[in-house]
């Protein structure tokens, strides 16, 4: 009998560093961290939603400088 380590591929589009969170469209939020669907950030990137916000983390640039160049 023999073990095999598989390694998980890596599921992000793009390395942003230390962990960031990204602006995503707020229906999707729930249905992804249920479900498990990708959803797509503002700034293109595609992930499944795994964590929370919390007040203060950091935030993806690209995703906000989006954000803001709505609110104007």
């Amino acid at each position: 009998m023999s073990t095999q380590i598989l390694e998980r591929p890596e599921l992000k589009d793009a390395d942003t560093g230390p962990e960031m969170f990204h602006y995503v469209r707020k229906e999707k939020i729930a249905e992804s961290a249920v479900m498990g669907t990708y959803v797509v950030a503002l700034c293109g990137e595609t992930f499944p939603v795994t964590k929370a916000a919390k007040p203060g983390s950091p935030v993806c640039p690209k995703c906000k400088e989006i954000y803001d160049s709505y609110a104007e």
